[in-house]
């Protein structure tokens, strides 16, 4: 409601322009005062208030003809034959729902920025593609990424086997010294023992001679075997580095274009780059379907306004902004109950100035008596103001 109001709403005054004895008082004070003032009458000091009283005036009455040309369009609009009536609601109707279809869009929650928006719009064309290259970089990235760590795996595990090896290795020589001293002493105890005891030593050096031969052997045979393995560890390491460098720099590349469209689209990942997308078109779609709403409800505004105007209304336009009105009863018996409220305030303001105006009058001819000079002039402004109000002196 509410709509038939104008934008400018005009201050009423509504006080009592009464020029009491101190006022005249203080009139006569001040020209005593200021010789300049001693030849003016202090009644056209307040022809001023007065004739603002009587602007005000005007414009109370100004607004109460509005008020008036509303209600009888209101009236005009309610004496329609059904058929006319028929044919204006239903323009109303679609007016109502068109309004309806655009706030629900305008208040509608945004999934996306409008920088985004734009960003989508202007390269629209290219987006599905850069959406399929994402998903696929990104794929690569992680097969890359899963391959340098089976890589590092690998060259970890033999970096632990040569460790190993190069251990077993150390502690085989050690053996291999320490065997070959204790057989060099075993042989020249069974010499002595021989000597001393003069029994037949090739039996026991045969023996210890094959013994220590035998495991000497052995840990020679496993020491070489090591020395091989640790070869073979050192191959693959380098190996394992040689392909880890490869795929690295294939890593860093494929990352880099990654990274580049991600920053370049403010997203973080192909997905969230699909979502975008998917909520632009929708949202082109929405901004579609809003700006067909305006020009649709352009269309039924201004007939809605043209079949109102054929009836002679004083504002045939007010109707769109309020079409619930011309569809419900209620709804206008509303509006023109605000309406005639609106108006018998008006009136009421109206009687107030009048009798405020009326009394003014009096006054300011009590001081014309009372203080004789520029009784023409003063005249002149109460006839402009008799007849501008249409009082009586």
């Amino acid at each position: 409601m509410g709509l038939f109001r104008k934008k400018r709403k005009p201050k009423y005054v509504e006080e009592v322009l009464e020029f009491d004895e101190a006022e005249q008082k203080e009139a006569n004070l001040r020209a005593s005062e200021n010789p300049v003032q001693k030849r003016k009458n202090p009644a056209m000091e307040f022809c001023s208030q007065l004739l603002k009283a009587s602007k005000e005036l005007g414009e109370i009455k100004r607004d109460y003809r509005v008020v008036t040309d509303y209600l009888t369009d209101i009236q005009s609009i309610e004496n329609l034959p059904e058929e006319e009536m028929a044919e204006i609601q239903e323009v109303a109707n679609h007016v109502m729902t068109l309004n309806a279809s655009r706030d629900a869009y305008l208040n509608k929650s945004k999934t996306i920025s409008d920088s985004q928006y734009a960003q989508m719009e202007q390269l629209q064309d290219q987006i599905p593609d850069v959406i399929k290259r994402l998903k696929e970089n990104e794929a690569y990235q992680t097969t890359v990424k899963r391959d340098m760590q089976y890589l590092e795996g690998e060259r970890e595990e033999w970096r632990y086997y040569k460790e190993a090896m190069e251990q077993e290795s150390r502690l085989l020589r050690k053996l291999l010294v320490g065997l070959a001293g204790v057989g060099i002493a075993v042989i020249l105890l069974i010499f002595v023992l021989g000597y001393t005891m003069h029994f037949d030593v090739r039996t026991p050096f045969l023996t210890a001679v094959i013994v220590a031969g035998a495991v000497e052997g052995l840990l020679v045979v496993r020491l070489q075997n090591d020395m091989a393995d640790i070869k073979k560890s050192n191959a693959n390491i380098n190996r394992a580095i040689m392909l880890l460098n490869k795929i690295s720099f294939k890593y860093v590349n494929v990352t880099n274009a990654v990274d580049y469209i991600c920053e370049k689209y403010h997203v973080k990942n192909s997905y969230e780059l699909n979502y975008v997308w998917e909520q632009y078109l929708e949202a082109a779609q929405e901004r579609e379907k809003y700006e067909k709403t305006n020009d649709d409800l352009e269309y039924f505004n201004n007939k809605l306004i043209r079949l109102l105007h054929s009836y002679h209304l004083y504002d045939a336009k007010i109707w769109i902004y309020q079409p619930q009105a011309l569809l419900d009863k209620k709804e206008m018996v509303e509006v023109k109950h605000e309406l005639v409220v609106r108006r018998q305030k008006l009136r009421s303001s109206m009687e107030a100035q009048v009798a405020n105006i009326q009394k003014a009058k009096a006054q300011i001819q009590k001081l014309v008596k009372a203080h004789p000079g520029n009784e023409k002039e003063i005249k002149e402004i109460l006839d402009a103001l008799d007849k501008e109000c249409g009082l009586t002196a």
